[in-house]
C-alpha cells in the first residue's frame, strides 16, 4: 500500500511539474477567520455568460419553481405539494426570485399565490431544453425517484415529445382521469411541439378515461395499455394515433408496481 502511494505521488510529480512558489503562495493565503486587512481581495466577477445566468437561477431548486410556475400562478402550499420542498428553503427561494425579478406576486381571492413576470417566463425555453435533455440522454438511467402523479406524468409530456414523430402532425387528445390524483388535460400536438393545460379541450380527436392510478401503471410499463383497453380499465373514444407514439417512454419507478398506489 505504500509503495503504491509514493509510485502515484511520483507519477503524477513528473507529470504535473512541481511549482514551489505558486504552492507557497497559496499556503500563504489568509483562510476564512482572517481579518478584512490581511485577506487577499476577491476576484473579479469574469464576464461568462452561463457564469452570470447562473448566480440567478443556480440555486437548488431555482428552476424547478420555474417549472411548476409556467403554467399558472400557484400558492405556496401547491407548490410545497408539487415540489416536495421544505417550508424554509421554499420561502427563502421564492423570496430570491421575487427580489431577482422572476417572481410576483398575484392576487387570488383573499390569498397572494406566487406568479412568473415577463422577465421570469423568458425562462421557458432553458427550463424546456433542460427537461428534454434529461429525457434524451439521462432518462434511460437509474434514477432517485420512486412515485409518480398523473399530474407529473401529463405536465411532462412537452419535455418527452419525440419532435422527429410529431412534425407536421397536428393532434389534439383529452385525458380525463378519475380517482385519487385525477383531473381533466388537454394535450395538443403541433407541427412538433406539445401544449399541455388543464381543463377540456374545445374539439379533441381522440379522448382517454382512466383511473389516474391505472395511467401512471400504463404510462410506466406497469399496467400494458392493450390489457387495460379489454378489461376497460383505459376507454379510448375518437379516431387517432396512439398518443404514447409521440412520446419518450420512460422507465418504470422501483417503487411503483401493480397492486402499489403512487
Amino acid at each position: 500500500m505504500i509503495w503504491l502511494v509514493i509510485s502515484v505521488s511520483i507519477e503524477y510529480q513528473n507529470t504535473f511539474p512541481y511549482d514551489a512558489d505558486v504552492e507557497s503562495q497559496i499556503l500563504s493565503q489568509p483562510g476564512p477567520d482572517a481579518t478584512p486587512e490581511n485577506r487577499a481581495p476577491e476576484p473579479a466577477p469574469a464576464f461568462c455568460p452561463v457564469a452570470r445566468a447562473l448566480d440567478l437561477i443556480g440555486e437548488r431548486w431555482a428552476l424547478v419553481l420555474v417549472r411548476h410556475l409556467l403554467g399558472r400562478a400557484r400558492g405556496f402550499q401547491e407548490l410545497r405539494h408539487r415540489t416536495g420542498i421544505a417550508p424554509r428553503v421554499l420561502a427563502t427561494r421564492l423570496r430570491q426570485l421575487t427580489e431577482r425579478g422572476l417572481v410576483e406576486g398575484v392576487e387570488a381571492g383573499t390569498r397572494t399565490h406566487y406568479g412568473l413576470t415577463e422577465f421570469g417566463r423568458t425562462l421557458a425555453p432553458v427550463v424546456r431544453e433542460i427537461g428534454r435533455w434529461w429525457v434524451q440522454n439521462a432518462m434511460a438511467q437509474p434514477q432517485p425517484f420512486s412515485e409518480a402523479s398523473a399530474a407529473t406524468v401529463v405536465e411532462s409530456l412537452p419535455f418527452m415529445l419525440r419532435e422527429d414523430r410529431a412534425r407536421e402532425m397536428k393532434i389534439c387528445y383529452e385525458i380525463r382521469l378519475t380517482g385519487d390524483g385525477g383531473g381533466v388535460w388537454t394535450v395538443e400536438i403541433r407541427d412538433g411541439d406539445c401544449l399541455v393545460r388543464e381543463g377540456f379541450a374545445d374539439r379533441a380527436d381522440v379522448r382517454y378515461t382512466a383511473d389516474a392510478v391505472d395511467w401512471c401503471r400504463i404510462v410506466f410499463h406497469v399496467l400494458d395499455d392493450r390489457k387495460a383497453v379489454r378489461d376497460g380499465r383505459l376507454i379510448k373514444d375518437g379516431k387517432g394515433g396512439s398518443m404514447a407514439w409521440y412520446f419518450y417512454q420512460p422507465p418504470t419507478p422501483p417503487g411503483l408496481t401493480e397492486g402499489t398506489e403512487k
